[in-house]
């Protein structure tokens, strides 16, 4: 009996999370569209769409005329049951933000790093201090936060539970630092670590440049570089979750010194540190968001930049061939504030140097584009950790994180699946 009951209540928390996900992403919708799309009885989709809206995840949004019936009533998901934290440490800021459950922006608060650069426990306050701002800020009680994703630079070990996540962040001098279990001396709210090149794939997978493939690399280029490589709808990690370290593959053998200390990585060539650093023009004291624009400014006039330009476009683009030849992705997004700042100009040129270092079948079959969310793509990915889980278990009201961050593309698979627990109820 047990069995049976706990097949019924996984069946339903199963319906709950393949409406809530599709209405999430592709609705307003009719009843009768969720049953054509989710393949759902008539009957399980009133059930379901009935303990949604009684629990307030899910509105009514107008209605649309019908062939010679009654209106359709549409329905989508409420903005305001919820909110979620995305939190991106960055190279020279701590960014936290505060969204609605439809990723509508409410508040935000970006403290500089300042002098004390990555030292673990100014990070930590910064982050601890800015959930306390944007909550301040909006008059939000915690116990409405579903959760704070937050994106590090560096390989993010997974524990036994997410309170157990290390990172290893070997360009910023951090070794195996117990990240989640430090924030939570100041929250008690669930917290979920992940890569920021990871986060920003999942941020440009669900809304942005990605979206509607199911292969698909994400780079992210600011001083570091690094990858979110998406196979089959979802992000691929590798043993022990650092795949996707994109720049540290090996450009140049016994080549410029890198960050991590190793000769020759694609980071020590395409990084924003690095472009800067070859030029050498860069005027005084400057940031690297500023001097980065400097070079892009002068190269019309500048022989010394137009040069290093043209030498990062071909680092690229081979960097870029090594991700095609390895992958063999449907489409390649460049993202980061860096890479944002640089595709403009470059994009034409590195598109042309890929071509000329990767494979002719797979190269002619990928498509390189730029993201499209903009420099603050990484907090929106972050967010998305959170609200993940909680579509995923189809609006549940309990916050304890699971230990998996990995939520599979919008698209055909959920719908797959949905159709499949559909024939398994009748």
């Amino acid at each position: 009996m047990a069995d049976n009951q706990r097949t019924v209540r996984d069946l339903r928390r199963a319906n709950r999370a393949a409406l809530l996900r599709h209405l999430w992403f592709e609705g307003p919708l009719s009843r009768q569209e969720l049953a054509r799309d989710t393949g759902l009885s008539a009957g399980s989709i009133s059930n379901v769409v009935g303990e949604l809206l009684a629990d307030g995840l899910v509105e009514e949004a107008g209605a649309v005329g019908s062939d010679g019936g009654r209106p359709r009533i549409l329905l989508r998901v409420a903005a305001d049951p919820a909110r979620v934290i995305g939190v991106d440490i960055g190279e020279t800021r701590v960014r936290v933000e505060l969204f609605d459950l439809l990723m509508g922006e409410l508040a935000v608060t970006a403290p500089a790093l300042s002098d004390s650069g990555h030292d673990v426990g100014h990070v930590v306050r910064l982050v601890l201090d800015g959930i306390a701002t944007v909550l301040a800020e909006t008059g939000t009680d915690p116990s409405r936060v579903l959760g704070v994703g937050i994106g590090v630079p560096g390989v993010v070990e997974q524990g036994a539970s997410p309170d157990d996540a290390v990172v290893h962040g070997q360009t910023i001098g951090w070794d195996a630092v117990p990240l989640a279990r430090l924030l939570r001396a100041g929250t008690d709210l669930p917290l979920h670590v992940d890569n920021g090149a990871k986060t920003l794939g999942q941020a440009e997978m669900w809304f942005g440049a990605g979206r509607g493939v199911r292969n698909a690399v994400i780079a992210l280029i600011g001083s570091g570089v690094g990858a979110c490589v998406v196979t089959d709808g979802r992000p691929y990690r590798g043993a022990t979750s650092s795949a996707g370290e994109w720049g540290h593959t090996t450009m140049r053998v016994g080549g410029a010194r890198c960050r991590c200390g190793a000769p020759g990585c694609l980071e020590a060539y395409v990084g924003a540190e690095a472009i800067v650093r070859r030029w050498g023009g860069a005027p005084a004291h400057a940031s690297e968001e500023t001097a980065l624009a400097a070079l892009l400014e002068r190269a019309d006039d500048d022989p010394a930049a137009r040069a290093v330009l043209d030498e990062t476009a071909e680092y690229l683009g081979a960097g870029i061939a090594d991700l095609v030849n390895l992958f063999n992705p449907e489409r390649i997004v460049l993202g980061g504030w860096a890479g944002l700042m640089l595709g403009p100009r470059l994009l034409s040129r590195v598109r042309e140097h890929a071509a000329a270092y990767a494979l002719r079948q797979p190269g002619e079959r990928v498509a390189i584009t730029l993201g499209r969310l903009g420099a603050e793509a990484v907090t929106v990915g972050a967010a998305t950790l959170p609200l993940a889980r909680f579509l995923d278990d189809g609006g549940s009201a309990d916050r304890a994180p699971s230990t998996g961050t990995d939520a599979v593309v919008p698209g055909v698979q959920t719908d797959r699946e949905a159709r499949a627990l559909a024939r398994r109820a009748r």
